[in-house]
């Protein structure tokens, strides 16, 4: 079982949820299993916080974080899991089996500044195309073709139990991940270098601004495969930084 400083390093993220049974459902699951770092992005009930399904962890849901948006929510996060099916969409990150996630979670804990989040997206149709651009890996929960979704609290206590207790690596995960001496940038730390970048873009007149949105999305997709270190990112940013001040020079010359 992870060690009580290793869950504390965990944090589960819910988008928009709707149903304060369900918030309630995965209190009660984290509980259970000895996490205690939970994060509400835009939720839909304005008194999530007195769900009555939170048996024994009310708690827990009294010092939860309310995130207006799931940016800031995983700002923190050096690995960022999405949850969901495969039914209904192409995976644009590398995908894991539940029982593949427990071995990649414990490799990132080795790492001194290692911190998780868990996300779960809403219960009517999970997390969108754009709030997976935001994540290393997709989470995939097996389960039956003719019934593929999960409730939410069930989903969130599956994969709890996975991390807490299954906790044995395999001899080889999927998706690359970083060797345990190397450590990733923080999903905010990323975000800024995909800012930059942009920034860049658009003053080379790579492409309209009308394309925007989808370049934005495409580099937080890149730049989580990539699998840069800290001091790459530092790097980076330093590179795009000279790059768009000729470019300003230029267009003010």
């Amino acid at each position: 079982m992870l060690a009580p400083s290793q869950r504390d390093r965990i944090s589960v993220v819910l988008v928009s949820p709707r149903n304060p049974l369900n918030i309630g459902a995965v209190a009660r699951a984290m509980a259970n299993f000895g996490f205690s770092h939970l994060t509400a992005v835009s939720p839909y009930e304005p008194h999530w916080r007195e769900a009555r399904s939170a048996v024994g962890s009310t708690e827990l849901l009294n010092v939860a974080k309310e995130s207006p948006t799931l940016s800031e929510a995983v700002r923190d996060c050096t690995l960022v899991l999405g949850t969901g099916t495969l039914t209904h969409r192409k995976a644009e990150q590398p995908v894991i089996l539940l029982d593949q996630l427990a071995p990649i979670v414990t490799r990132e804990l080795d790492q001194p500044s290692g911190r998780i989040a868990l996300i779960f997206g809403p219960e009517k149709h999970g997390l969108t195309r754009e709030d997976l651009s935001f994540c290393h890996h997709l989470v995939e929960i097996p389960t039956d073709p003719r019934q593929p979704s999960m409730n939410l609290g069930q989903a969130a206590a599956v994969c709890l139990y996975e991390l807490a207790i299954r906790s044995s690596p395999p001899a080889e995960a999927p998706g690359r991940p970083p060797s345990p001496d190397t450590p990733r940038p923080t999903s905010g730390n990323l975000d800024v270098l995909a800012g930059l970048i942009q920034q860049v873009m658009l003053a080379s007149n790579y492409s309209p601004r009308n394309m925007q949105a989808a370049n934005e999305h495409d580099l937080r997709l890149m730049l989580r495969r990539l699998h840069l270190t800290p001091a790459d990112q530092r790097r980076a940013l330093g590179l795009f930084r000279r790059i768009l001040r000729r470019l300003q020079a230029l267009h003010l010359s």
